[in-house]
């Protein structure tokens, strides 16, 4: 299903909005994580993929690869380590803490009795315990019951403390709250609720790195190899926005809004069409479209694409998606498996590469608008298009993908770098 948003403007980027998150703060946040090891130096690649634009009847696909932002696997390594960051330097303001030797883990000794919490579907709560480790404060993470046992033990692994229960994310998220207040603790979350923005925005405002570095990729102000482009990308070096549509996953809704309101400000009424895909199931954003204001998910909210299971909207993100997503859509279990075969195959002309579960929400919208004629009138989506996806995440859960793929993650890298030999 397809909702075209009647909220949607064309119009230069608010005040009140750059008031919250800006191009400026997402460099500052950008410029203190180049400080952290957990990162892979430089960019994450676009990888340029015209056999399945062809097959798309579209210009162009191009797709930003987070599985490659870490050992994470996942674009999380941007948001969570950040919130943590500008909260230590809020909390202890006078102690001489820098952005640098936090992540350098120079104040263990300060930090031994502070402990950070945060519910998760995975990679949120993965990334957070690393930014723990790394800076030498306590971690725990709270999981639901649908959090498989392989993703508890990569979040363990980076010596974070475990707390199970039998509900759901949005429980989860209740009872990291309750736990943070009951012991002291300081709940470092990737949705917002009543009374509690400040830290969800550090988070979405950490994720517009992934829209630097496509700005600085396509738009001319470094060089192609510098910013990770693909060699036969189509650049462009005017001031034009160099595409037209970008897909982008929901969730709670933190990616789209720290994707969409950087690239809303740096080309304002003149931004791509934005469109938001969310599982069938776990639609939140799409019914709080459809109710004009928050809402929760229709359906059992349980979903293969486990980092999009989420059954309510963060308000704060709203605040942005609500005026600048020009869609709303929903896809099938089913059709995130097919793109991610798709990615995972590739083709003569298409570097094959791993996307997990949710990485690939975004190309499922795409494939399904391609597909049919009324929900590509809707978003003006046409053969002289230039569309951007996101992938979010690599094989986060190994045994997950290559059940779903029918091939393990480590086969596929394999028949990528034969390709990029070739």
């Amino acid at each position: 299903m397809l909702y075209a948003n009647p909220h949607a403007v064309r119009a230069p980027y608010p005040a009140d909005l750059q008031d919250i998150m800006s191009i400026a703060r997402a460099q500052e946040s950008r410029d203190w994580l180049a400080h952290w090891n957990g990162l892979t130096p430089g960019n994450t690649p676009l990888r340029t993929l015209p056999d399945l634009a062809a097959s798309l009847g579209v210009r162009s696909v191009i797709v930003k690869d987070e599985a490659l932002r870490s050992s994470l696997g996942s674009f999380k390594a941007l948001g969570a380590p950040i919130a943590l960051v500008r909260l230590l330097l809020r909390k202890f303001v006078g102690h001489g803490f820098t952005a640098q030797t936090l992540l350098n883990g120079e104040h263990r000794e300060a930090l031994q009795g502070f402990t950070a919490i945060s519910a998760t579907d995975g990679n949120h709560g993965r990334a957070l315990a690393a930014a723990a480790q790394s800076i030498g404060c306590r971690c725990v993470i709270v999981l639901h019951a649908q959090v498989s046992d392989e993703r508890e033990q990569a979040i363990a692994a980076y010596g974070a403390g475990i707390v199970r229960i039998a509900g759901n994310y949005d429980a989860s998220v209740e009872e990291a709250a309750a736990l943070a207040a009951r012991h002291g603790w300081y709940v470092v979350s990737d949705t917002s609720y009543h009374g509690y923005e400040i830290i969800p925005r550090d988070v979405m405002q950490g994720y517009a790195t992934i829209a630097a570095e496509v700005v600085e990729a396509l738009g001319g102000t470094e060089t192609d190899a510098d910013a990770g482009v693909d060699a036969d990308a189509e650049v462009r070096r005017d001031d034009a926005c160099p595409v037209t549509h970008v897909f982008l996953q929901g969730g709670v809704g933190g990616l789209a809004a720290g994707v969409a309101s950087y690239l809303w400000e740096r080309w304002g009424a003149q931004r791509p069409t934005f469109v938001v895909v969310e599982p069938e199931q776990a639609d939140c954003l799409y019914q709080s479209a459809l109710a004009g204001q928050v809402a929760s998910a229709s359906g059992t909210v349980d979903s293969v694409m486990a980092g999009l299971a989420c059954g309510e909207t963060s308000p704060l993100a709203w605040r942005f998606l609500q005026p600048s997503v020009d869609a709303f859509m929903t896809v099938a279990d089913a059709q995130a498996v097919e793109a991610m075969q798709r990615l995972a195959r590739g083709s003569e002309n298409d570097v094959p590469f791993v996307a997990g579960e949710s990485g690939v929400a975004g190309l499922a919208g795409l494939m399904q608008v391609a597909a049919t004629p009324e929900m590509a009138s809707a978003i003006g989506l046409t053969a002289d298009s230039r569309v951007l996806l996101i992938s979010t995440e690599g094989a986060t859960a190994p045994s997950v993908y290559a059940e779903l793929v029918g091939e393990p993650a480590t086969s596929v890298a394999q028949r990528q770098q034969a390709w990029l030999a070739g």
